[in-house]
């Protein structure tokens, strides 16, 4: 029972044809099975990779919305130290301490040269105000230069320098 059939005629003929399958199908099995470990390899390999570049670039995006989030607060930090600075009451108290005082009315010049307007003058201050004290004694000249920062805005009422009495008015 442990032997084979013997073939006769058309079916001998047929068998001759096909190769013997007992030692080539498994040469013909290892170069398949190398190829897909390969591919499979190759695939956990780039995979790998790919995971590795993805973290590094999450790392970078955290570092960035960090410094992002730092130079936001800095920057409405110094945006509310100009709006102070440049708040009315902010900057008439600063032309005060310069010996400023408010504008009398205003006269404009048309483009012809008339004058339109009355102009007047600015209000008068007391004596103790009126005095005119050097640049170097204001005491912002204390500080540095940096430290007083120059106001943007203008304020709501005009300020000109103390009016000085003309020769013949």
């Amino acid at each position: 029972m442990g032997r084979k059939p013997e073939l006769r005629g058309r079916a001998a003929r047929l068998a001759r044809l096909l190769p013997v399958t007992t030692g080539s199908r498994q040469a013909a099995r290892t170069p398949f099975v190398l190829l897909v470990v390969l591919l499979l390899g190759g695939g956990l390999i780039g995979l790998l990779v790919l995971n590795s570049a993805l973290s590094e670039g999450s790392f970078r995006l955290d570092d960035l919305q960090r410094d992002t989030k730092s130079l936001t607060d800095q920057e409405q930090a110094l945006q509310r130290d100009i709006d102070a600075y440049s708040a009315p009451d902010a900057l008439q108290r600063r032309a005060r301490e310069l010996g400023m005082v408010p504008g009398g009315d205003p006269a404009f010049l048309g483009t012809d040269g008339t004058v339109k307007g009355v102009p007047g003058a600015a209000a008068e201050q007391s004596s103790a105000q009126r005095i005119v004290r050097p640049p170097e004694a204001l005491p912002s000249a204390t500080a540095s230069p940096t430290a007083t920062p120059t106001p943007a805005a203008t304020p709501s009422t005009p300020l000109t320098a103390p009016a000085s009495p003309t020769p013949g008015r």
